[in-house]
């Protein structure tokens, strides 16, 4: 397991970075069953290794986490939380959301119980991990 790139917050506390990706194909979400926490369905996410850049991690988390390659990306958010609890020792992250065009076929992994599509009706029903709810509800999602 690679280091988490760790910074300082605004209020001086020490923070990991994140990356998340937003793929819809046809109306539908692509999200994880997380297999272990944080719990909940996600979009495909992580931390931003030491070393690299938002847009590195977006790609090697996306490909790690689903099986499909990332060809074109834009970010849609960008911003601190400070009560984004962590299992790796900090309380808060600066998380990266883009929009995410894919190609490949789509594979789950062990990080993950299951991984499909999901409108956002469906999205509406399911438990969300909850930096997702807060992440779908800011962009207007759901």
């Amino acid at each position: 397991m690679n280091q988490p790139k760790i910074i300082s917050s605004p209020d001086g506390k020490l923070i990991h970075t994140s990356a998340g990706a937003i793929i819809e194909k046809d109306g539908k979400y692509l999200l994880l069953d997380r297999a272990k926490p944080p719990w909940g369905f996600a979009c495909a996410s992580g931390h931003i290794d030491e070393g690299e850049d938002p847009e590195t991690a977006l790609k090697r988390e996306v490909k790690e986490e689903t099986g499909l390659t990332v060809t074109d990306y834009k970010l849609v958010w960008e911003e601190y939380v400070d009560w984004d609890w962590c299992s790796r020792g900090v309380t808060g992250h600066h998380s990266y959301i883009y929009q995410v065009a894919t190609s490949g076929k789509v594979k789950g992994n062990s990080e993950s119980k299951s991984i499909s599509w999901y409108t956002k009706e469906e999205m509406k029903k399911i438990k969300l991990e909850r930096m997702w709810v807060y992440w779908f509800g800011k962009l207007g999602i759901i």
